[in-house]
């Protein structure tokens, strides 16, 4: 008769060197999996089908895009800066420009920081749209992703007409805009933006409150306000725990200090929390970018400084950061007074949010795995950079 203590020292797999593991079983989830976003890998210990332990690898990804600053000028950054979060390219752009301007001292047209505020919330809602339709996808429902594309494409064409790509916008520069944008711009960017707020609540209706969404993420991977701060989150990942941090209300760039900004944040900190201040965020970021294409209506002038052939930071260093659809990106900037950066650090907002997984997933089952991967917001390339 086999008796419980034999079976706990049953061998489930051995290792190079023919030790025993034990009953536990380590499981890699990745590096190649539909449901880790790309190449994250997550090494598992199961105890059955709960989680024992867990540790995200990161780096299948790294493409050295610091280091190809270095190599670079003022220029060329912006299109290497544009794709470490391909969902946030115009964002991430943005980051960088500021960075340089203040390291130069410059002043940039009006009319070019209203035009950089309304792109910058439409690139987060199409940011935004993304993950609420692939994250209800992860967990099994199909639908939501139709409805998100459909709002995203209305709101694509419009950022395809200014900046001529759909994707990596390339439309910062040091100093403002590549250029204006096209006559009566603004007005069929406004009725976009009517038409995707018109027909949000379709997918809002379908899944906010639908009984099978709401058994796989309430209560599900709970992320407490003293983890979250502790692990450097931010975002909506930050702000469904209760963070009430947003650099656009508390740390202003560009022109938000003359914007009312209002902070979707919730205390719940589980998976469905997070998904509730996304959606909500998106109402937040079509009225801002809204108020802020009449004040471009309302302003005259260049949108760009002209600058020398040769673009030259000043010797010294400076830090910019920015309120990224996934959450705070920090720029350090340290010039040698040279045309091309001595080094450009990125502190990206996937980096510090996939750190909280060792302590969100413990103790939960590997189903619910899935529904806490998807629900922590990440882009693999933001975290390998």
């Amino acid at each position: 008769m086999t008796t419980e203590a034999d079976l706990r020292e049953l061998t489930v797999g051995t290792g190079a060197g023919g030790e025993q593991l034990g009953t536990d079983m380590v499981l890699n989830i990745g590096p190649q999996h539909p449901s880790t976003h790309g190449v994250l890998r997550l090494k598992l210990v199961l105890d059955g089908e709960r989680v024992v332990s867990a540790e995200p690898i990161v780096g299948y990804m790294h493409r050295g895009a610091e280091k190809l600053f270095e190599v670079r000028d003022y220029r060329q950054i912006i299109v290497l800066a544009n794709r470490h979060d391909w969902l946030s390219a115009f964002a991430n752009e943005l980051g960088v420009v500021l960075a340089v301007e203040r390291l130069m001292g410059m002043e940039v047209p009006e009319r070019a920081v209203w035009l950089r505020m309304a792109l910058a919330e439409l690139n987060r809602v199409l940011n935004h749209l993304m993950f609420l339709g692939s994250y209800p996808l992860e967990i099994g429902a199909i639908t939501p992703m139709f409805y998100a594309f459909r709002e995203r494409e209305t709101l694509q064409a419009v950022m395809e007409e200014v900046s001529g790509g759909r994707i990596h916008y390339m439309f910062n520069r040091v100093g403002g805009l590549k250029e204006e944008v096209p006559a009566g711009w603004t007005g069929r960017a406004r009725v976009a933006i009517g038409e995707v707020r018109r027909r949000l609540p379709d997918l809002d209706n379908l899944i906010r409150r639908n009984d099978i969404f709401l058994a796989r993420t309430v209560g599900v991977g709970v992320l407490s306000a003293a983890d979250a701060a502790a692990f450097g989150a931010s975002g909506p990942v930050a702000r469904a725990s209760g963070l009430d941090l947003d650099l656009r209300r508390d740390e202003p760039y560009l022109a938000y200090d003359q914007l009312d900004v209002p902070v979707v944040t919730k205390t719940a900190g589980d998976c469905h929390a997070r998904f509730e201040v996304l959606l909500d965020q998106v109402y937040v970021s079509l009225d801002l970018a809204e108020q802020c294409l009449d004040r471009v209506d309302r302003l005259t002038g260049p949108v760009n400084t002209r600058l020398p052939k040769v673009v030259k930071a000043p010797e010294g260093h400076t830090y910019a950061w920015t309120e990224n659809p996934l959450g705070i990106n920090g720029y350090y900037l340290v010039s040698r007074g040279e045309k091309t950066p001595w080094r450009l650090k990125l502190r990206t907002a996937s980096y510090a949010n996939v750190q909280a997984l060792a302590t969100l997933l413990p103790g939960c089952l590997v189903p619910d795995l899935i529904a806490i991967l998807g629900s922590m917001f990440f882009v693999v390339g933001d975290i390998d950079k």
